[in-house]
């Protein structure tokens, strides 16, 4: 009886097996399902992405030169002004007394080169007087009355130099107060908008120190030519060139798009966070501000809006591609006895082990997935330009996402183009 269940179970084993073994090579003859897709040409567009704000090509913060009390504000935010055109008027009081002040040091330094001119006339006249005698006979003027006038002529010129700077002086100091004085008149110093008025009627103007930076009283600026000021990661700025065509949206024009140049490319990053002892901040990214001229901007384009640039970095016409996805990493096979190298039109990067990895595409060839390197050119949205290692009609693994990662070279393959699938 034992010896029949055991003959029973073995034979119940033995038909597990066979359907296990029949399942296995049924799998193997299916292979992994995967998403296929034939090479052709497309065109390319490699687009950097960023984000910023609107501001004007040119703005001017008005601050004031002198302090004082606003007694007459005539703009308002939102007016335009003409170059020239007074914007505020600064209580000139104080300023109109120093003036006149200055004005009766210059009258009186006149009256006294007047008076200096005198005395230096009869100075020299004496002298000369004095010095004829002294010549016609000796015994009238003696050499030390000589001398004395003589020194008096010198000091007297020497007054009247002096009272000649004095007038020079009083006239410097009458142009510094009607300088001053001028500008408590404060005037717009070009066409635009005022686009921010920070004061009003009666308050106080502070003027700038070291320590600080004084009041901004409004800001003018012209809307005619605006700008987009973007922030671009380091890693994509050197693919930007000044010149560079963009689309632009903007958050508060929704579905309009807009155009664009790159009209300039900062030279060093943006500034943030708390600089280390080598110069580089603690915050990780750095990124550099980009500016971008557009094209038509709209009448009612305001400053400070939030956008978003589509930057065109470089164009392929007709171009082998493969899809993003279709791109990943691989060892190369050793070869007994040689040093791998890094060949042409291949990218080799470092595995998590140490090991050299090479960048290709799985084609498949008879149901079975080949890898082979590729060299890739620009990134488009969806697609990589293929430069070497692919021929158009080449058919290669598409997808999916997790199919890619676990086939292997030389794996068995099923093509299901089930567009459901996704690239998950």
């Amino acid at each position: 009886m034992n010896r029949r269940k055991i003959l029973i179970g073995a034979g119940i084993g033995v038909v597990i097996l066979i359907f296990a073994a029949i399942a296995i090579k049924q799998g193997r003859r299916g292979g992994v399902e995967v998403r296929t897709e034939e090479i052709e040409r497309r065109d390319l567009v490699a687009v950097v992405t960023a984000s910023g704000s609107i501001r004007p090509h040119r703005s001017v913060d008005i601050q004031a030169d002198v302090s004082g009390r606003i007694v007459d504000l005539r703009v308002e935010e939102g007016d335009e002004v003409q170059s020239g055109d007074t914007l505020l008027i600064i209580d000139p009081t104080t300023f109109l007394a120093a003036s006149q002040r200055a004005r009766a040091a210059v009258a009186s330094a006149r009256a006294t080169v007047t008076q200096a001119q005198a005395n230096s006339d009869q100075a020299m006249r004496s002298a000369a007087r004095t010095e004829r005698i002294h010549q016609q006979n000796p015994e009238l003027i003696s050499d030390q009355e000589l001398d004395a006038a003589e020194t008096n002529r010198d000091v007297q010129q020497a007054l009247l130099e002096a009272a000649e700077h004095g007038v020079a002086q009083a006239q410097a100091n009458l142009r510094e107060a009607l300088d001053r004085l001028a500008k408590t008149v404060i005037t717009a110093p070009m066409f635009g908008r005022v686009t921010r008025l920070n004061v009003e009627q009666g308050e106080t103007a502070i003027v700038g120190t070291m320590n600080n930076p004084g009041t901004v009283l409004l800001t003018v600026a012209n809307l005619a030519v605006m700008e987009a000021v973007v922030e671009v990661d380091e890693t994509d700025i050197p693919e930007i060139s000044v010149g560079d065509s963009t689309s632009l949206e903007i958050d508060a024009f929704r579905d309009q798009v807009f155009t664009g140049v790159v009209t300039e490319i900062a030279h060093s990053s943006i500034q943030g966070g708390a600089r280390s002892l080598s110069g580089r901040t603690s915050n990780q990214s750095v990124d550099f501000e980009v500016v971008i001229r557009l094209d038509y901007p709209p009448p009612d384009l305001r400053p400070d809006l939030s956008t978003t640039a589509d930057i065109i970095t470089a164009v392929r016409d007709s171009v082998l591609s493969i899809p993003i996805i279709a791109l990943t990493l691989q060892k190369p096979e050793p070869l007994e006895e040689e040093t791998p190298q890094e060949s042409e039109g291949e990218t080799i990067e470092l595995g998590e082990d140490g090991s050299e990895e090479l960048e290709g595409v799985f084609v498949v060839e008879d149901d079975v997935a080949k890898f082979r390197a590729v060299k890739i050119g620009i990134a488009g949205r969806d697609y990589f330009e293929i430069v070497e290692g692919l021929e158009e009609g080449d058919v290669i693994v598409a997808g999916t996402y997790q199919a890619i990662r676990r086939l292997k070279d030389g794996d068995p393959v099923k093509a299901s183009n089930d567009s459901s699938e996704g690239d998950k």
